[in-house]
């Protein structure tokens, strides 16, 4: 067991508060800290079930950035309530946000949260895989 200090992402270890790899460490660069683990968790929960993904890819792919809860219901072999239910997780989880208009909910995807997904699972370019015990290329 090493006695090395690891940078963990999200806690502040400077005066700015940015940390050693800048302001959006990847989690291949240093470990998650308790918080960051349980709203990525509460994202990747979310994600793991198909008709959420299913959803989210419908509202993130819609021309115009938004659509209707009444053009993703009929997508599925599901009751609206489920289809509700699906939409209030992702809602959530941080990735899609909701706008009553009138009777109908409008739903759009919040690209903050793909954004941080995207940098926090990122490779730093350039730095070579490493390679792991029992796999081979």
């Amino acid at each position: 067991m090493s006695n090395q200090e690891l940078p963990v992402i999200g806690q502040d270890t400077t005066a700015e508060g940015l940390g050693t790899e800048g302001c959006c460490p990847g989690l291949l660069t240093a470990p998650l800290d308790e918080e960051q683990a349980v709203v990525l968790a509460r994202v990747f929960k979310a994600l793991g079930d198909p008709v959420r993904l299913r959803l989210l890819s419908m509202i993130a792919s819609r021309k115009g950035g938004e659509v209707c809860v009444c053009d993703l219901t009929p997508a599925f072999d599901l009751s609206q309530p489920t289809i509700s239910h699906h939409l209030k997780l992702l809602r959530e989880a941080g990735l899609i946000a909701s706008e009553r208009r009138g009777t109908w909910v409008y739903y759009r995807l919040l690209p903050e949260m793909t954004d941080r997904l995207a940098d926090i699972l990122t490779r730093p370019a350039g730095e070579p895989l490493r390679e792991s015990a029992g796999l081979s290329a």
